[in-house]
């Protein structure tokens, strides 16, 4: 049993800290919507949309334009259909709880895969052949993909997630390069700060670091610490050395 699932009421709110998941300024955020909403897209597709913030922006950038999002995670489905209803968008959004393997929700004018191109496929190359599918021609996939800044040591990936290999993510170089063989130009090539990292991981764990200081001798208090000193020390060994890069891809045809 999980703390998601675990029947306690006095468990701490999940997320609360975090408007993207995943390590976004409000800055770059703005200006990625107003480079997207500029093609006028009028269909947007969110592949692991956890709770949609970014569809949502550009949905709001867009009037008219209609988004599906795509994810397994019911509660943060939930929480993007919230959040879609309080900003007038729930006639024209809509948050799916179904996987992204081989989806047939596409073509859309404007993809998203923010940290979620395993949503699609394990290996990177296929996943890339897939976000070409399901853009339209003359659309936008804004990918945010992982990428090491610099390779790793060994000691740095022992502390890492479980498994953890030189082989799991390329150099930007190589990244771009993959993106133009599976059919794409980079329009825009930026990569997140270690600011954004920061408070981004920050925030992931603010909420339950709060909640189990307070509650120490909690039924579920031992799992939780273990889960947060495990996520802690995985992001202090890939501080500065995993990298974040988002690239706003262009379709080739013909």
């Amino acid at each position: 049993m999980t703390a998601d699932t675990a029947p306690h009421t006095d468990l701490p709110p999940r997320l609360t800290r975090l408007t993207f998941h995943g390590p976004l300024s409000e800055t770059r955020a703005t200006g990625m919507v107003r480079r997207l909403a500029a093609t006028r897209p009028a269909t947007v597709l969110d592949i692991g949309c956890g709770w949609g913030e970014l569809m949502l922006r550009l949905l709001e950038a867009v009037p008219g334009a209609g988004g599906v999002g795509v994810d397994l995670r019911a509660a943060d489905l939930e929480r993007g259909r919230r959040g879609a209803e309080a900003r007038g968008l729930a006639d024209r959004v809509e948050f799916a709880e179904e996987s992204a393997v081989g989806t047939g929700r596409g073509p859309a004018d404007v993809v998203l895969c923010l940290g979620a191109s395993q949503a699609l496929s394990d290996d990177l190359v296929t996943a890339l052949r897939e976000l070409r599918r399901l853009v339209a021609d003359g659309g936008r996939v804004l990918l945010g993909e992982g990428f090491w800044q610099r390779t790793p040591t060994e000691a740095e990936l022992t502390r890492m997630w479980p498994g953890a290999s030189v082989d799991d993510h390329h150099d930007l170089a190589t990244l771009t390069s993959l993106a133009v063989a599976a059919g794409f130009r980079p329009e825009w090539t930026e990569t997140a700060s270690l600011d954004e990292w920061e408070e981004f991981e920050s925030a992931y764990q603010a909420d339950t670091e709060v909640w189990l200081a307070a509650n120490p001798d909690h039924p579920l208090a031992a799992e939780t610490r273990d889960r947060l000193d495990t996520h802690r020390t995985a992001w202090l060994a890939y501080r500065g050395v995993l990298g974040l890069a988002y690239l706003t891809l262009v379709p080739t045809t013909g």
